[in-house]
């Protein structure tokens, strides 16, 4: 029998319990996948904690995870292109499970050498990053600042950015400004007196900065940026979006409606087969423990990207 982990209400990690679930059915335009591995995201907390309950709710009981790696165990009627046996990865909804079904255009074949492990922990973050400097148009030759470029998002957002050309000037700890370098990013610490290091890494100024941290840095950023507020996107903090009159980008179809999922992966994909892309995972966690990945990522400080395994 198929199994899975949810919850059937709002609360801690200890919420996440074990439970089967019926053998999915794909649609016409959809695969159903044995599940490999599943990517674990802040939002899959913030979900379960009930932090988002007005905002974005959930039926209950509900099965968290957004992205996955698997094998292709079943096609739909309308699906040539793929066939049982295939190993993807991409987006899809339910992924704390060992079976899922998902949209044909949100998942790709995945290459025998982009392990499960980081092919899992990809899709969202490639989303996010490739979404969020399309939104702010970065281009060749300017100079991006990304707040958190540290993390799975950031990260990302620098490896795209740098394979367009653009220079970029990520904040980030101590600890990653060595792999920020080697990515072909200017890292400074973040902090106190951020503005001050970046001016000084930047002198002729940012073009645009995106913010994946939620770290109060738009005020000065919109003052920093030479496109003014029009040019800062934040990922992470609505509400000083607002305040400061930034950009805030939310959701997989972005601000145009449009699903970048597939062209984000096909980025990723071509940075993998030049051989620079850089996807680093923490130690996997067994499905059965998702509420142990769940309190890894609330307590926060990690450098690399939560997975589940099956």
């Amino acid at each position: 029998m198929p199994e899975a982990v949810a919850y059937a209400t709002y609360g801690g990690p200890e919420v996440l319990q074990p439970t089967g679930i019926d053998i999915p059915e794909p649609d016409p335009d959809q695969v159903r996948v044995a599940v490999r591995a599943a990517g674990v995201n802040p939002l899959d907390w913030k979900l379960r904690s009930g932090a988002l309950s007005a905002a974005m709710p959930v039926t209950l009981p509900h099965i968290p995870g957004l992205e996955f790696a698997g094998t292709v165990d079943a096609v739909g009627d309308g699906v040539s292109a793929l066939e049982p046996g295939d190993e993807v990865f991409g987006r899809a909804s339910y992924a704390y499970a060992t079976l899922l079904v998902a949209d044909t255009a949100r998942l790709r074949l995945r290459p025998h050498d982009l392990d499960v492990h980081r092919a899992a922990g990809l899709p969202v973050a490639a989303e996010a990053a490739y979404r969020a400097l399309d939104e702010l148009a970065v281009a060749a030759g300017e100079t991006l600042l990304v707040h958190g470029a540290g993390g799975a998002v950031g990260n990302l957002a620098v490896q795209f950015a740098v394979a367009r050309g653009t220079h970029v000037v990520g904040t980030a700890a101590e600890r990653v400004h060595r792999r920020l370098a080697d990515l072909g990013a200017t890292p400074v610490t973040y902090g106190d007196g951020w503005p001050e290091r970046v001016r000084a890494v930047a002198p002729r100024g940012v073009d645009a900065v995106l913010d994946t941290s939620g770290a109060d840095v738009l005020g000065d950023s919109a003052r920093l940026a030479s496109g003014g507020a029009a040019r800062v996107l934040t990922l992470a903090d609505p509400q000083a979006a607002q305040a400061h009159g930034v950009r805030f980008s939310a959701g997989s179809a972005g601000e145009s409606g449009l699903d970048r999922t597939g062209p984000a992966l096909d980025q990723a994909l071509a940075l993998h087969r030049r051989g620079t892309l850089v996807v680093p995972v923490h130690e996997p966690v067994p499905l059965a423990e998702a509420a142990r990945a769940h309190r890894l990522g609330e307590a926060g400080g990690l450098d690399a990207k939560l997975v589940l395994t099956t």
